[in-house]
């Protein structure tokens, strides 16, 4: 095992799994791991671990699950563990009594490339925005949010079909390369920082990634083909772009859209128009166009693809 730095790692979600897997992997020294604390999910409302918590058990790691980040026993049980770095990867907002604990200092992976796409979800923005290139970031912490001086940039290409689920996979795999780059540069003290008050200075204009709320995931079919298919993308599969259809005999249905297909033409639909077969199809109109649905899901029901969707509701449209 290498000896330094002695580090603590904090994550929650499986986007946090494979930093830590591969700080493991590669034996640097995690001498803990800071988690959420249990919470209760399901039908049956039962308490679940986090992802990083099940892999800190399986794993043997030191684990610690605050309730309170500013609680001075949490911070006295960081302060004994005599950490040297802190690495920060899909976690709650950091105390500065506890970002400023280590001599090392203590360092973020942010899914964009900062100082684009502040907030706490880039990878659904940049998808609904239209976004052709994204990648992950790491920065050392400072008082305010994702703001701190950049360690390091990774870029990536998005595919104009590519949905944030897919996005989110590749981005987790490589954020941990670069928690680790970043690790290996801090350890032998080959860091150069850039501030992003820097690179603002030219008069660049910030997008930002705040959280996604219900109200952003309804479609509004008088927007155009490109926006509603790039909404349907950045919010697949969570927490899913949704509209309402109503089938022939006046009842509205409650439809998730997971895929979907652009279609650019010329037409006399008023938008929001269902069109299908009955069988094979179904798309709604736009100002430009249609979105052809591939993958939807019902309220109550599991998704489904559209043939198997038409093949159970289809009489109801048709």
């Amino acid at each position: 095992m290498k000896n330094f730095p002695r580090i603590i790692f904090f994550g929650t979600p499986d986007f946090a799994v494979s930093s830590l897997e591969a700080l493991i992997n590669a034996e640097y020294n995690v001498i803990g791991v800071v988690t959420a604390p249990h919470k209760q999910a399901g039908r049956g409302m039962k308490f679940t671990s986090s992802p990083v918590k099940q892999f800190a058990l399986r794993n043997g790691l030191f684990l610690l699950q605050p309730e309170n980040l500013n609680d001075p026993f949490f911070y006295n049980q960081l302060k004994l563990l005599q950490p040297e770095l802190q690495v920060v990867v899909a976690f709650r907002l950091l105390p500065k009594e506890v970002w400023s604990l280590p001599s090392l200092g203590t360092f973020n992976l942010h899914a964009s490339l900062l100082p684009q796409y502040r907030g706490a979800a880039p990878i659904n923005w940049v998808i609904i925005n239209g976004e052709t290139e994204t990648g992950v970031t790491t920065f050392f912490l400072d008082d305010k949010i994702d703001t701190g001086n950049i360690i390091f940039h990774q870029k990536t290409l998005i595919d104009t079909r590519e949905t944030a689920g897919e996005l989110h996979d590749r981005l987790m795999q490589t954020g941990a390369e670069l928690v680790l780059k970043t690790v290996e540069a801090i350890a032998v003290h080959e860091v150069k920082v850039v501030s992003q008050e820097l690179l603002m200075s030219s008069g660049l204009i910030l997008k930002k990634a705040p959280k996604i709320h219900k109200e952003h995931c309804n479609i509004n079919w008088n927007e155009k083909v490109t926006d509603i298919y790039n909404l349907i993308r950045g919010l697949s599969p969570h927490p899913g772009a949704y509209t309402t259809v109503t089938s022939l005999d006046g009842e509205s249905h409650y439809l998730k859209v997971y895929r979907a297909l652009p279609e650019f033409c010329i037409h006399s639909m008023n938008p929001g128009t269902v069109v299908t077969d009955g069988r094979a199809y179904l798309k709604i109109a736009t100002l430009d166009g249609y979105i052809q649905f591939k993958e939807v899901q019902l309220a109550g029901r599991k998704p489904m693809q559209i043939v198997d969707f038409l093949r159970g509701f289809g009489h109801h449209f048709a």
